[in-house]
């Protein structure tokens, strides 16, 4: 056992167990129904959906998310924003850090292993062997499940660009939201941002309102025709709403009115960007929300966003030193942390990168490279498609250092000079590795 797959042993046995073991088995066997990992089309879940009594038109109000990056993040602050409320919520996200379950909150917990392993056994004897992904699948569990729960509010994440994505079977949703718009998945999204954002923006339904928040002309022209062209009234940040950083919190304002809050808990100046986009949506979809309830956006929880961590790998550090992670993984999220680390000049910052193979490192490392005393560069055994120690040296024009593991990096990364940060970045894969070694609760 090699890299942190040692020190992550523990944490990863008591994350698992026969229920857990009973999910995987089931999720393999649900992956040779369809070779294909991504397949964008809707007519096989649509199909299942039908065969399970259509769960999509028995849930609560659903707030449907697509976007490139934050879309996780959003999701959060609209779990925190309607328990606050006092409501309970579905919430469907994906991919998960550490045990499959993270993506399924039902009533505002996550789904058991064996709840989960009894729901994937009934559907996929619904789906009767027919060809199907794993996601599709998965995504019809999920809300199977939330059909037989009542509550009060659905949050539901888009797994991959939107018009062909399997969460997208909501005739009317309360209100959708898209957050910011990108490069990324290039393969099946398009090389131009206008191609990305078309993808993004085939959530919108007809009079449905959506909320979206900084984009790029480009992307923001494309979403404008959409829902210009669906009847759907389009609320964009400094024009409808907007949201800025006060001494004690933020503000938000739109036509409903002003509101004074917390910062959000998630911390980076781009998380205020999620944090509007999220209440603008929630105001949107009609709940009847108080002004109280978007105070949840202070307590709100996501991990791998700009997280520190504490555990045992946090351990490794000298006192005084941090270790942070976060799991973005392309060229928008790489801006979006520069910009956060410009904040951090007071301590020397070290890098540790590993991406999978899939992702522009280039284009992700640029921002940052800027910001770095030392740049190391990993390869964990553990980590789903990792791209080689290698390519990402080259692609930090040099300046990287081979770790090759998280656990090797850490120690050594130079003692010497002032206390330090650690930043862990580039992939949600690497982030769920780091988050298994760096002990319970990382969920």
């Amino acid at each position: 056992m090699t890299g942190i797959a040692a020190a992550g042993a523990v944490a990863a046995d008591a994350a698992s167990g026969a229920g857990g073991d009973r999910t995987e088995a089931i999720l393999e066997r649900l992956n040779r129904l369809h070779p294909k990992l991504i397949d964008l089309s809707l007519g096989r879940v649509e199909a299942l959906l039908a065969r399970l009594g259509h769960p999509e038109r028995r849930l609560p109000p659903v707030i449907h998310v697509a976007g490139t990056n934050g879309k996780g993040s959003t999701c959060a602050f609209l779990r925190a924003i309607g328990e606050e409320a006092g409501l309970a919520v579905h919430v469907y996200t994906s991919p998960h850090l550490v045990r499959f379950n993270e993506r399924i909150r039902v009533a505002g917990r996550i789904v058991s292993d064996a709840v989960l392993a009894e729901t994937l056994e009934e559907v996929e004897r619904v789906n009767a062997g027919a060809p199907i992904t794993v996601f599709e699948i998965t995504t019809a569990a999920a809300l199977h499940l939330f059909a037989q729960v009542p509550a009060g509010l659905a949050v539901i994440e888009v797994g991959l660009g939107g018009r062909f994505d399997a969460t997208n079977v909501f005739e009317r949703p309360a209100s959708c939201a898209i957050t910011s718009i990108s490069i990324d998945h290039r393969d099946f999204l398009g090389e131009r941002i206008a191609q990305i954002a078309f993808e993004k923006a085939g959530i919108i339904k007809s009079g449905v309102p959506v909320a979206t928040g900084s984009q790029s002309p480009e992307a923001l022209t494309v979403l404008a025709e959409q829902a210009r062209l669906r009847g759907a009234p389009l609320a964009v940040r400094g024009v409808e709403w907007d949201v800025a950083a006060t001494p004690s919190g933020l503000r938000y304002r739109d036509a409903a009115g002003m509101l004074d809050l917390p910062a959000p808990s998630l911390p980076g100046p781009y998380q205020r960007d999620n944090a509007g986009i999220a209440i603008a949506a929630a105001r949107a979809a009609g709940l009847g929300l108080s002004k109280q309830a978007f105070a949840g956006i202070g307590r709100a929880a996501w991990p791998a966003r700009m997280q520190r961590l504490s555990g045992r790998l946090a351990a490794l550090l000298p006192a005084a030193w941090e270790l942070w992670l976060d799991g973005g993984h392309n060229a928008g999220a790489g801006l979006a942390l520069g910009q956060h680390l410009a904040s951090w000049s007071d301590k020397p910052l070290h890098l540790v990168v590993g991406m999978k193979q899939s992702k522009d490192a280039a284009e992700f490392l640029r921002p940052l490279l800027p910001h770095a005393a030392s740049v190391w560069v990993v390869a964990e055994p553990g980590q789903h498609m990792a791209q080689s120690v290698e390519a990402l040296i080259a692609a930090s024009g040099g300046r990287g250092r081979p770790g090759p593991t998280v656990l090797a990096a850490l120690r050594a990364i130079p003692r010497e000079g002032p206390p330090g940060r650690v930043l862990v970045c580039g992939s949600l894969y690497l982030a769920g590795e780091v988050l298994k070694a760096d002990g319970p609760g990382a969920e």
